[in-house]
């Protein structure tokens, strides 16, 4: 749910998955089409909190980066757990609350200058606690950095309205780079570092 570009979804039916790409934005899922080579891709055009698929539909539900935006999360929480299969995975990730990246985020709202729309953070634990109250089980906690980096990102996004194109992926000399997100990859594995990354989830099962 939230196709965005469409490219996990790709990965996704890439790896041998029967993917449907659900979004309520029309351009949202005009720039998923070109990146959907795949006929093992479906792309929907709907809202997600009243979707249009029939109960215990799938074996995994999926979405980065749309939770946060909902004042009252329940309702789609409710909706992914009606539509995913007895015993199926839902998968989750969305802002944590103990990273820089909240501390800009509410500076740029305080500015006027913020441009991701409204969005709330959370902790592992709050986090955990919602999935529990909506009838899911935690079974993996991960986290990662910006990849991207957040403020690439946002010159990324300033400099497009101004007509300079920036790679959605940087590529700095030397393997930096790839040297910088081997280390990352390590240090995700140790549970404190899970409250430095810039984004949480959680895999959680249908109960």
């Amino acid at each position: 749910m939230g196709a965005g570009t469409g490219r996990d979804g790709l990965k996704m039916a890439q790896n041998g998955g029967d993917v449907y790409l659900l979004d309520y934005s029309k351009e949202s899922l005009r720039l998923a089409r070109p990146y959907m080579n795949s006929d093992e891709v479906k792309l929907i055009l709907a809202d997600g909190l009243h979707s249009p698929f029939r109960d215990n539909s799938f074996d995994i539900v999926f979405h980065q980066g749309l939770l946060e935006h909902f004042i009252s999360p329940f309702e789609l929480l409710r909706e992914n757990h009606r539509i995913l299969k007895n015993g199926g995975f839902f998968l989750v990730d969305v802002p944590q609350t103990f990273h820089g990246y909240t501390i800009l985020k509410k500076i740029l709202y305080f500015l006027g200058l913020w441009f991701a729309g409204w969005e709330r953070q959370f902790t592992m634990v709050s986090l955990s606690s919602l999935l529990k109250r909506c009838g899911f089980e935690p079974q993996y906690y991960y986290g990662d950095w910006s990849r991207p980096g957040i403020f690439y990102k946002l010159m990324r996004a300033i400099l497009n309205k101004c007509g300079i194109k920036l790679p959605m992926f940087p590529r700095y000399l030397c393997g930096i780079t790839d040297a910088f997100y081997n280390l990352q990859n390590r240090l995700q594995r140790k549970k404190i570092f899970l409250y430095t990354v810039l984004s949480i989830g959680i895999i959680a099962k249908k109960i």
